[in-house]
């Protein structure tokens, strides 16, 4: 299942997500903060949706109510 997430409230613009089996298997990140989010993606390589989104779900960004990871856990949240 590939995920297309278009995050709202931050500063990156869209999340490609591969899911297989429950895992993810590749995250591409477009906008952001590039750095960053390619160390979330490395490390979320592998991991199991459910952890994914227990370890994400929440974390806010200065003083936004969300935060790049917490997009990332609401969109994972669509393949379970």
């Amino acid at each position: 299942m590939v995920i297309d997430f278009t995050p709202k409230g931050v500063c990156s613009r869209q999340m490609v997500i591969e899911v297989e089996d429950g895992i993810v298997k590749s995250l591409q990140v477009t906008g952001g903060c590039h750095g960053n989010l390619q160390g979330i993606s490395k490390l979320v390589e592998g991991m199991k949706v459910e952890e994914v989104i227990a370890r994400l779900d929440g974390i806010r960004c200065g003083g936004k109510a969300t935060s790049c990871p917490d997009q990332l856990a609401q969109a994972l949240k669509q393949s379970i």
